[in-house]
């Protein structure tokens, strides 16, 4: 389902939250800048939060799981690298 930013459309349900007046008065500024109601607003940050907090589960899982993706994926660029000398010997690869 796509929301129109800056619309109620789509929100189901009317919840009572209290906020600091600092953070109140942010995240109005911020909607404000981003042409957005301050619902609107709220609701998008709360699902980026809720979309970091299941992208940084799954990244805990990943390592605990013992694939450290990231080295191997720099290992695959050393690699790539030592082939394009030896192949090349540092001339650019044709396109």
């Amino acid at each position: 389902m796509v929301i129109p930013m800056g619309s109620l459309t789509g929100m189901t349900a009317k919840v009572t939250l209290s906020f600091t007046d600092e953070t109140i008065e942010e995240a109005r500024r911020f909607a404000k800048r981003e042409g957005l109601s301050l619902s609107a607003w709220m609701d998008q940050a709360a699902r980026e939060k809720a979309l970091r907090e299941v992208f940084t589960a799954h990244a805990a899982a990943v390592n605990r799981a013992g694939l450290d993706l990231e080295s191997a994926a720099l290992a695959d660029a050393r690699e790539v690298g030592m082939v394009d000398d030896l192949l090349f010997r540092g001339r650019p690869r044709a396109a």
